[in-house]
């Protein structure tokens, strides 16, 4: 099940990073008391109560203005309004309903999402309260006191954000079709890929990085089957803001991969992975997404027999954190393994619905740890009970021990890699989780 997501919007300094720090849990955003220097959305996953969602935290919207990184953020912004499921669109009770405040409103209102009005700053309900109540005046119903330094009202604000969730999450649930997000850094052939698996021009492509301004969701049909895929934006750079926005493109890919079951995550070959392709790879692993690495652009490689064992290692190497992603070198110009492609996909997506009995588990486990004694420490050893499956999208499992201390990250690994060698659960990572239970006496 994904994750809704919430943005908080906003004209500048009216303490969206200081809001989304506090319900973040850590000091994620720069905070200071200059207008625009929150110049990146940066997302962060928030619990609160029974409910769980991804926020992002977005540069300030100036609806009129013309320099280069305000009109960067205001497009930022939108991005982050056009991919939100419920908007916080916070004001500033110091401040009071200013003009801009009205133009912010009607943006909002245009976008038909669920917005929550929260009025910051009212660091005092009995001084502030008054004022809070000329915010009626956007027509956007009750304004929610908080303040974000002193965490004051979060509460009955929170409760209202999570009231717009049901109806989005469940609408998503009842879509079994496979979703894949086409994901990676701009210009490196995304749109191109689902025009070839389309076979017509269905989404507009151009050597500009950043063409793709909204992600776009595609139906695909091969062999009766149907597939979703959603194609993500690039990020438009612009030589004067190109330090200040180069995470211009995370958030759209971000909710990208919340939506999907496999990132197909594409690299430029003639340009070979990069730093910036391991934290795109990144937000699809954290999430526990299928991956499947596509080295686009193969045909304009200038080859020799190593060619390909050196980009498989380099990949290997930066892409480390993922050794169980698939990897196919592809041309989205000639069409070359595009084909390929689908069943890798189809591979995938039974790799992560894989549901393996808690017999079988066990036979692997006991295998596993007679092959390699499990740690001690001070004369205690790890005892391994049992091992169950408990949920797929990803593949996940219970290890029942006699103490969590000495379930060490590694010995969990070593478990991993024996359950991988017997099942394979290619291209979909693996989720372990260790309880504790007491021995009985």
């Amino acid at each position: 099940m994904r994750k809704p997501v919430v943005a908080i919007v906003g004209r500048p300094n009216v303490g969206k990073s200081t809001l989304f720090n506090a319900l973040a849990g850590e000091r994620i955003s720069i905070v200071k008391d200059t207008p625009g220097v929150t110049r990146d959305r940066i997302y962060a996953d928030v619990n609160w109560l029974d409910q769980s969602f991804t926020m992002i935290d977005t540069g300030g919207i100036e609806p009129e203005s013309n320099d280069i990184i305000l009109k960067s953020m205001r497009e930022q912004a939108q991005i982050a309004i056009d991919t939100a499921d419920v908007i916080i669109f916070l004001t500033d009770v110091r401040q009071g309903l200013v003009d801009s405040d009205s133009k912010v409103a009607d943006m909002l209102r245009r976008s038909h999402k669920p917005v929550v009005l929260v009025v910051n700053k009212v660091d005092s309900f009995e001084k502030f309260m008054p004022d809070v109540y000329e915010f009626y005046n956007l027509g956007l119903g009750d304004p929610f006191p908080v303040s974000s330094t002193g965490r004051l009202g979060f509460g009955e604000m929170l409760d209202e954000v999570c009231s717009h969730f049901k109806d989005k999450v469940a609408a998503d649930i009842e879509d079994e079709r496979p979703k894949i997000a086409i994901i990676g850094k701009p210009n490196v052939g995304k749109s191109s890929i689902i025009n070839k698996l389309l076979g017509k021009e269905r989404v507009i492509v151009s050597d500009i990085a950043g063409t793709t301004r909204d992600a776009i969701d595609t139906v695909v049909k091969r062999n009766g089957e149907e597939y979703i895929f959603i194609d993500t934006a690039g990020l438009r750079r612009k030589s004067k803001i190109k330090d200040e926005i180069e995470r211009f493109s995370i958030i759209r890919t971000v909710t990208a991969v919340e939506r999907c079951d496999i990132a197909v995550l594409v690299i430029d070959a003639t340009m070979g992975v990069t730093e910036q392709d391991a934290k795109i790879a990144g937000i699809a692993h954290e999430r526990g997404k299928g991956v499947i690495i596509a080295v686009n652009k193969w045909d304009a490689i200038e080859k020799d027999d190593r060619t390909m064992n050196k980009y498989k290692n380099d990949i290997r190497l930066i892409l480390s954190f993922m050794p169980y992603a698939e990897l196919i070198f592809m041309s989205a110009e000639t069409g070359q393994r595009i084909e390929k492609l689908f069943d890798m996909i189809d591979l995938v997506v039974q790799n992560q619905t894989l549901r393996i009995s808690t017999g079988v588990l066990n036979e692997v486990l006991a295998e596993a740890v007679s092959l390699a004694e499990p740690p001690s420490d001070k004369g205690k050893k790890l005892r391994l009970y049992y091992m169950t499956q408990v949920s797929v999208k990803p593949p996940t499992f219970v290890i029942f021990v006699n103490d969590k201390e000495l379930a060490h990250f590694s010995y969990i690994r070593y478990i991993e890699n024996k359950v991988r060698e017997a099942f394979g659960f290619k291209g979909t990572p693996l989720k372990f989780i260790v309880r504790e239970r007491k021995e009985k006496s």
